[in-house]
């Protein structure tokens, strides 16, 4: 049955995903597998964040994915080596045979399944691996250097595709699955349960890869990282285990991602110097009620045109209806439509760039992050400005992908993320 689903690929000229086998924690070495696990490295709140989860447990993934050391240099060299000292106690232990991976999370009303292989890493034009964010330089070197010491991947990214919804073909797969005696199960701080199946039957495995080569994917979390797959590929003759990556594939079809906004927090602005640079540009209204209700007042407001919160002196300041003459000085008009009318596309280059002249990839001068509160108060404990977007629809990210056109970078944030930890890939083992 052909369960291709819209804007797919030839079949056979999709998605590539292998079996491999997997790096996960011995349960009788680790004091329990919610406290090793993570969320992406992109996401842990430092330094609060990363400091709570390494005195979780001396065997945490963060101690990995963001190993603290006075440089780069030595930050990579200990993560490589706390890698290879995990695997000769038998903390991390290679599976016997290579697998796909069917991964479930469940918390807050929401059931995600998806299935975790390495993914043949392809180039954007390709048509297969469809990204939808710009990345930052800076990024991708951290990333390609930790790889690169440590030869593993050792976080899944978080990939979707457009099946048909039924449970058939991978579907199929994915439920039976489910049904049986999982390899782990564990629940994080979060409320959220995580399992972990393995699948090793040819057969299963076969049906999983045949459905997914029909389909392309779109990346809901982590262009870094593969933005940091297609470097190291291009570094090393091919074939190797660099042409394959760590992700995690989910049928949004069946199992809608929830879509979330990234906030920015500007280190060296302060809020009255932020909304000075906005008078007679843009409508300001002060806001003098709890966060919850601030926000509500921000999705009525985007849902007319741009609007943007403001906080970082104890207030929230609703900013929208940009002047029109200042978006047709500062907003190109060759992309879409549709991406010239994003809020981050007219944050970051009208706002950013035009009006407070804060440069974008700078980390002395803005700081990306996913939670809300977080956001705020950083900004109040530094005397900053925190600016809170409202979430872009799904739809909206894949059709522009579609079309090749990529958003400003850190524009999105799809849910719920795999937590890092369950399972590692490193490029030593193939087979």
């Amino acid at each position: 049955m052909n369960t291709a689903g819209p804007r797919d690929v030839p079949a056979g000229k999709g998605l590539e995903l292998t079996p491999f086998r997997g790096l996960r924690y011995d349960p009788d070495r680790v004091g329990s597998l919610a406290a090793v696990t993570s969320p992406p490295y992109d996401v842990v709140v430092r330094p609060d964040g990363l400091l709570h989860l390494e005195s979780a447990d001396p065997h945490n993934i963060v101690r990995l994915i963001l190993p603290q050391a006075a440089t780069p240099a030595a930050r990579n060299k200990q993560a490589a080596h706390t890698l290879r000292r995990w695997l000769d106690e038998g903390v991390l232990r290679a599976d016997a045979e290579p697998g796909l991976y069917i991964y479930e999370q469940r918390g807050n009303g929401l059931l995600q399944r998806g299935v975790i292989g390495a993914l043949r890493v392809s180039q954007p034009s390709d048509g297969v691996v469809l990204p939808h964010e710009d990345v930052m330089p800076h990024v991708i070197a951290d990333r390609a250097a930790l790889m690169r010491a440590t030869s593993a991947n050792l976080e899944p990214l978080l990939l979707t595709y457009r099946g048909s919804g039924a449970a058939t073909g991978a579907g199929a797969v994915i439920e039976r699955t489910a049904e049986r005696s999982p390899l782990l199960r564990t629940t994080t701080e979060d409320g959220f349960s995580h399992r972990l199946w393995a699948v090793t039957d040819p057969a299963e495995v076969a049906e999983i890869q045949s459905e997914l080569a029909q389909h392309q994917a779109l990346i809901a979390d982590g262009h870094h990282r593969w933005a940091t797959y297609l470097r190291l590929r291009a570094e090393h003759g091919s074939p190797s285990p660099w042409d394959y990556g760590l992700v995690l594939l989910v049928d949004t079809a069946r199992y809608p991602l929830r879509v979330r906004a990234i906030h920015r927090l500007l280190h060296r602005l302060p809020v009255a110097d932020a909304l000075s640079a906005l008078t007679g540009l843009f409508r300001v209204r002060d806001l003098t009620v709890p966060l919850p209700e601030a926000l509500d007042a921000l999705a009525e407001a985007a849902g007319h045109g741009n609007a943007y919160l403001l906080a970082g002196d104890g207030a929230f300041h609703l900013v929208d209806r940009p002047s029109p003459e200042l978006l047709a000085r500062t907003v190109p008009a060759d992309p879409p439509e549709a991406w010239r009318t994003l809020d981050a596309t007219v944050l970051h280059r009208t706002l950013l760039e035009h009006l407070w002249r804060i440069p974008e990839d700078s980390p002395e001068h803005i700081a990306y992050i996913h939670d809300t509160a977080a956001t705020v108060e950083k900004a109040e404990r530094i005397g900053g400005t925190a600016v809170l977007l409202h979430p872009v629809r799904e739809e909206v990210v894949r059709e522009l992908a579609r079309q090749g056109v990529t958003m400003p970078r850190k524009s999105t944030s799809f849910g719920p993320k795999p937590a890092s930890g369950l399972v590692l890939r490193t490029l030593t083992l193939t087979s």
